[in-house]
């Protein structure tokens, strides 16, 4: 064994699903990562496999746990033959590479060719950060907007808010909690705050969204940021 490789620690995983597919079995993810330590010159140390599980979640493996440990403890790269195989969340992936910089540790996915130990590799997984980044925000703000066009035509866009009633997806104000809805704002309004408000609320047997005698100071600020996005 040569104290001066770098070692590596392999990763391989399928679902039935996945299996059936893609046709990439562990044996052949297995073959693919030890000749590419080879190649490089790494030791590879030991293959960890996570069989028949799904790869949504990072969290809910018990091999990739282990390698994950095992290539921080080491320092070592941790090889995966592709990116699906280790993670379908670009937020999982991006987790697991961070984890494994922050350890001194490196990350190699194959079919990708991602290689965190030069400066390519590492300029891949900022993009891939970058675009995970912008999948976001672009994901916000289509939400937003569908959001505003709802509200501006009187349609729910969650659960019925207090001073409102459903009928057919349409949202129509019911008088009785419409007069409560200005009592907490004249309430706030004249500086009383949440816990007070839900006080005053309660002492005078004014009955909550679900027919609840007490009323709480955060159902008191739901209930005002409702009404406020609402109005907007």
């Amino acid at each position: 064994m040569n104290a001066n490789k770098r070692k590596a620690i392999g990763y391989v995983r399928v679902s039935t699903a996945g299996q059936a597919a893609d046709g990439v079995s562990l044996e052949a993810q297995r073959a693919r990562i030890e000749a590419a330590a080879a190649a490089a010159g790494m030791e590879l140390v030991a293959v960890h496999a996570d069989e028949g599980l799904s790869g949504k979640r990072a969290d809910n493996r018990p091999g990739l746990v282990a390698a994950l440990d095992a290539a921080c403890r080491a320092r070592a790269v941790l090889v995966v033959y592709s990116l699906s195989r280790m993670s379908r969340s670009v937020t999982d992936t991006l987790a697991i590479v961070g984890r494994l910089d922050k350890a001194g540790a490196g990350f190699v996915s194959l079919t990708e060719s991602i290689d965190t130990t030069t400066a390519a590799g590492r300029m891949m997984v900022t993009m891939l950060a970058a675009f995970a980044a912008f999948e976001r925000e672009l994901t916000a703000e289509r939400t937003a907007t569908v959001l505003h066009h709802k509200r501006a035509n009187g349609e729910r866009t969650g659960g019925i808010p207090f001073g409102w009633a459903d009928e057919g997806g349409t949202l129509v104000a019911i008088p009785e909690e419409q007069a409560v809805l200005e009592r907490i704002a004249a309430c706030r309004a004249a500086g009383l705050s949440y816990r007070e408000i839900a006080g005053e609320l309660t002492a005078a047997g004014i009955l909550t969204k679900k027919g609840k005698a007490v009323w709480t100071h955060t159902a008191v600020a739901s209930i005002l940021k409702r009404a406020a996005a609402l109005a907007a």
